[in-house]
């Protein structure tokens, strides 16, 4: 996310809304986050999500769609 942009703030408080622990990385602070944001994204937009699952598959989700969000946490 970045300090700047009101969809990742969105995000955080419907996480946060839905008890749903996270790692925030702030790509605008931190030029290795936003590093390795690009090179799994393919692009420099935020917010970009990924949720690990524990059969080692990964969702990765760009912008703030709460249909892929709950798509993606329902496999979880």
């Amino acid at each position: 996310s970045t300090t700047t942009c009101p969809y990742c703030i969105m995000l955080k408080h419907w996480l946060d809304g839905k008890k749903i622990e996270y790692t925030d990385y702030m790509v605008d602070k931190n030029p290795i986050a936003a590093q390795s944001m690009i090179q799994q994204s393919g692009q420099r937009s935020v917010p970009f999500s990924t949720i690990e699952h524990e059969d080692g598959t990964t969702d990765k989700i760009l912008g703030f769609d709460r249909a892929q969000f709950e798509a993606a946490l329902a496999k979880a």
